[in-house]
Order: C-alpha cells, then structure tokens, then sequence
C-alpha cells in the first residue's frame, strides 16, 4: 500500500479540487462558482455544511470564497480596484446587519517578506475608531463602522501566543467582529500571489509553513472572526509535483518520449507523491519558496486588500 502524501495548501478550493481529481463526492460540501470573463475575476465559493464534510476537507464547518484573478500580480491599477470592490462585496454578504466595531488583525512577521502581507494591510488602513470615541459618529457618516487594529508580531519577537494578544485587545476593547489577514500556503505555483481566501472560519496563524499556533476563531474569542489570505508560498514537493505533471505532458507531446511519459502518467497521485517523496531530500521537504518579485508584490496586494477593507466598511460605500 502506498503512503498517503499531502501536498501542503491553506485553500479550501484546492482540498476540494483534490477530491475532483479522483472522481470522489463529498457529501455535505457545495461548490458554487462564477465567472467574470470581462474583468478575468473567478469567483469559487466551498461552503462545508456538515461534520462529516468538515473532517474529509480538513477545515472546519463555514464558507470559503476564492478570488483568482490572473492579473493580480501585476501591476494594473484598475484590475486591483475591481479586485478591492469585490473584496468588499464579499465582505458584506459575510458580515450581515449590526457591526458597529471591527478590530482588524495583521498575522505575520514584518522583517519577513512573504510574510508580511498582514502587517502591510494595517499599515494602508483607514482606523477611525480612536476618531468616533473623541468626537463621535457625527463627525462623519452615522453608518461608518469603528475600525480599529493591531500587527500582534510572531512569538519569536513577543514571546507570546498571537491568540494571547488577540484575546486580551478583544476583551478590553469589546468589537463586535475580528477580521485576520495572513499569509498561506499553495498547493498549485499557478495561484501564488493570484488568489484570495476569505472565510468566517477563523484562522490557524503559521499553518501555511507548519508553524501551528492557537486558532484564532469564534469559538475561541466569542465573536464572529472572518480571515482574509494570500498564498505567497510553496513547498518544495509542490514545485516537484507540478514539475512532474508538466514533465509528463511534455513526453506525451513527444514521439521519442511517449513510451516513458506514458509509463509515468499511469501512476496513480499516491504513487506520484510517494515518488517525490522518495526523489527530494530532507533539506528540500522542509523548504518553502515565494517568486522574487515578492516585495512589490505583496505592498500591492496589501494595498488591494486594505482598500477592500476600508471600501466595506466607510458608510457611505456601504450603501453602494
């Protein structure tokens, strides 16, 4: 019997598609996807229904929206604005009536870049909830919601669980919702920095690079916690995984080559992940790798995120 191997990845689409490729149903998980050819947004909602759904995905109960957009690495102004707006459509249709307060969460670790993506997103932000208790709602629109926010650190630079934080501006500062951004991890190179998650389930910071820390959701903090995220790394097996596909599909194309490429393509996906296995060593099977454009990439994506965010919640594009 061959190994099970799973190829890391923090997006539930990409569990779901997983499944897809061996042909399995999941009960209690539904999938809903829509298509924006004009502005090339797709659009994939998972929504896990059931406990049962729940442990075969891997993620808790709740919904996920996948934003993939090809342009979204680079530098176009007007595709990161329609990706901001629907950002704060989605948010909306998340959140419901009656948030007043938001306390905003920047995940990660500043000194790092691919990890950055969190504080970056805090540091764009429109904070007004320092603005409302001095001067009150009248002082701009009486739908505008309290923002406020915080960039908590990794333990390294604290000595303290993110959760810790998080908990303790929660209980002294009472929001009605927390809202976490971080970033993830990919199983597919073709979605890095090209994709966005957002889902009321919460978030596990450090999960994309093993690093698992305390869950940060409503179960633990008592309210509502909604998380946005980016894959802005792969692991080594991944990058060997999609080397291989490719690499199959090469030799297939290939005359000379169809009688190997025809014997690696009869592999089933265990027998491919157990042979990666096998082929890197123990240095690459701890290593991630981000593209090297990361650092303009990620002050974008932080600024469409961010923009997202203060589209959602300025009371006035509420409304909209």
């Amino acid at each position: 019997m061959v190994e099970d191997f799973q190829v890391r990845t923090d997006l539930a689409l990409e569990a779901r598609e997983s499944y897809e490729e061996d042909d399995i149903r999941i009960r209690g998980v539904r999938i809903e996807e829509e298509e924006d050819k004009e502005r090339e947004i797709y659009t994939s909602v998972v929504r896990i229904e059931t406990e049962n759904g729940a442990k075969a995905m891997g993620k808790p109960v709740g919904t996920y929206i996948t934003l993939e957009a090809p342009n979204l690495s680079a530098p176009d102004e007007g595709c990161h604005r329609e990706i901001s707006e629907e950002i704060a459509r989605h948010l909306r249709a998340l959140l419901g009536e009656g948030k007043r307060s938001v306390l905003i969460v920047g995940l990660g670790n500043r000194e790092v870049t691919p990890d950055a993506l969190g504080p970056n997103v805090v540091g764009n932000l429109h904070i007004t909830r320092h603005m409302i208790r001095e001067y009150g709602r009248a002082c701009g629109d009486t739908d505008e919601v309290s923002v406020s926010a915080v960039v908590p650190g990794v333990m390294a630079q604290t000595g303290m669980e993110t959760l810790e934080i998080v908990q303790g501006i929660v209980r002294e500062t009472k929001p009605d919702l927390v809202i976490a951004i971080d970033a993830l991890a990919a199983r597919s190179t073709r979605r890095l920095n090209r994709t966005i998650q957002i889902t009321d389930t919460g978030i596990n910071p450090g999960s994309g690079v093993g690093n698992h820390r305390e869950g940060i959701n409503q179960e633990i903090l008592g309210i509502p916690v909604i998380a946005i995220g980016v894959p802005t790394v792969v692991d080594a097996a991944t990058i060997v995984n999609d080397t291989m596909e490719n690499l199959v599909e090469a030799m297939d194309r290939s005359e000379s080559m169809q009688q190997l490429g025809g014997m690696l393509g009869t592999l089933d996906k265990a027998e491919k992940h157990q042979l990666i296995r096998e082929l890197i060593s123990p240095q690459l099977n701890t290593m991630f790798v981000t593209p090297k454009d990361i650092d303009d990439t990620v002050k974008r994506l932080s600024f469409t995120i961010s923009e997202g965010l203060n589209l959602c919640f300025a009371g006035q594009q509420n409304k909209v």
